[in-house]
């Protein structure tokens, strides 16, 4: 494929043993914005508001324009080596250093343990609290919720493609009534169009401005999070040197607009002090909007949409670790398996409890943004190896993006994931916790390989 997007040879012809190639361009498409949606917008655009103040709209703009940089990454590596590996894989074949691969496949399953983690912060929060009152601790429930996913991922989860069609669906569902209340708003004349253009963050101060709005940026990019996971379904999509770039950037460009929409409306209806301070803001969103609504009803789909990602990102990063263990990069106990339903039993009980940990001493806000640092490496390290790998030539023609785009996505990514974005240092410290825990692994398991190789 040409830098313009045009196909000019076919993709390399499928291996023998190879996964079964059923996903085609429609579902493809689906399955990134499904992916993509979820836990961010539901659950973060408060603290989001809570940092900007009524342009609440900006950080998801600036937020489009980083994702959609690092996807043109993603889409050319995608596109040159259609493996179901990601980060891990380009990361290696850029570096060849092991333990390089580990930190970032380590990182990536992270992410998904916090965004879980979240997710579950946000089930505990609000939009339940509308279903059932007030009736046990938060911290209590949601770490109920991560017990009993881990119980549902022991048991065996049959997921497929055309189900995260019918998810997606009731998550966008959700959405578009947060719009269709917007746009009745607008009609009316409901609303405050002056908060669209108010700045809280900063306090007249140029930098303080600046940091506040890229912390904000920082936070919000939490929502666009997602669309680097569709990449690892590479074996599993017809052609998908053709079908991947259309897929990921009209996904992101779909839930980026969404996304975008919803914090005009957000913001249009509810002071940002008030979303600032709830966990459920859409919920408050649907409260304002001046339409009969029912209130329950739009909580449970918001409870639905928190559950789905939260059992998407435990599954994922029981599966990493899983992975990780057979290729004997983590110690070999993490990758066994429930004889019965060959379920990974010791990588699933693993991420629950390092789920536990987290949703035990953490908010929404430092979650969220936990999840957002560590992708945001992530990428920046996707983005240079874009650029090492150009070097390395492949027999079929793929997308090309042009230079600049990873060149700033890496800049991007790198000033959103530093002190710049004015992030609290408990998010910092987090996250060294887990990759601490990651690297003690490893070395355990070096020890244990390097005591096999001697007997």
């Amino acid at each position: 494929m040409t830098a313009s997007g045009t196909p000019t040879t076919a993709p390399p012809p499928a291996e023998d043993g190879a996964l079964h190639r059923a996903i085609g361009p429609k579902l493809l498409i689906l399955f990134v914005i499904g992916d993509i949606l979820g836990t961010g917008i539901y659950a973060t655009t408060g603290k989001v508001a809570g940092k900007v103040g009524g342009a609440l709209w900006l950080p998801f703009v600036i937020g489009f324009v980083v994702a959609i940089l690092t996807a043109a990454s993603y889409v050319e590596l995608v596109g040159k080596y259609p493996k179901a590996a990601g980060a891990a894989l380009y990361t290696q074949k850029a570096f060849k250093t092991p333990f390089l691969t580990f930190i970032i496949a380590f990182m990536v399953m992270c992410s998904g343990l916090s965004s879980a983690s979240a997710a579950a912060r946000a089930f505990s929060g609000d939009y339940l609290s509308e279903l059932t009152g007030d009736a046990l601790p938060p911290t209590l429930i949601a770490i109920t919720f991560i017990v009993l996913l881990a119980a549902l991922n022991l048991r065996g989860v049959s997921e497929s493609v055309k189900t995260n069609v019918v998810l997606t669906l009731v998550e966008l569902t959700g959405l578009a009534i947060i719009l269709a209340i917007g746009a009745y708003a607008v009609l009316t004349g409901d609303g405050e169009p002056s908060r669209l253009t108010e700045f809280e963050a900063g306090g007249g101060s140029g930098y303080a401005l600046m940091t506040g709005v890229l912390g904000a940026t920082a936070l919000g990019f939490f929502a666009f999070v997602g669309f680097e996971d569709s990449v690892n379904m590479a074996e599993e999509t017809k052609d998908p040197v053709r079908t991947f770039p259309r897929a990921i950037f009209i996904g992101v460009a779909v839930t980026g607009t969404i996304y975008v929409l919803v914090a005009l409306v957000s913001s249009l209806l509810v002071d940002h002090k008030t979303l600032g301070s709830s966990s459920g803001p859409l919920l408050e969103v649907v409260k304002a909007g001046g339409v009969d609504f029912p209130h329950k009803l739009f909580a449970l789909i918001a409870l639905f949409a928190l559950s789905n990602t939260a059992l998407i990102n435990i599954m994922m990063a029981s599966r990493l670790c899983y992975g990780m263990a057979n290729e004997r990069i983590l110690p070999r106990a993490m990758g066994r398996v429930l004889a019965k339903r060959r379920t990974p039993v010791v990588g699933i009980v693993f991420v629950a409890l390092l789920a536990i940990g987290l949703v035990s001493t953490g908010e929404i806000e430092g979650l969220g943004d936990t999840t957002a640092f560590l992708l945001l490496c992530v990428f920046a390290m996707v983005n240079v190896a874009v650029l090492v790998l150009r070097r390395d030539r492949v027999d079929h023609a793929h997308f090309r993006t042009p230079t600049a785009l990873p060149v700033l996505g890496a800049i991007t990514a790198l000033i959103l994931a530093s002190p710049l974005a004015d992030r609290p240092a408990e998010v910092y410290i987090r996250a060294g916790v887990l990759l601490a825990i990651g690297v003690a692994l490893w070395a355990v398991n070096k020890l244990v390989l390097r005591a096999r190789d001697e007997e």
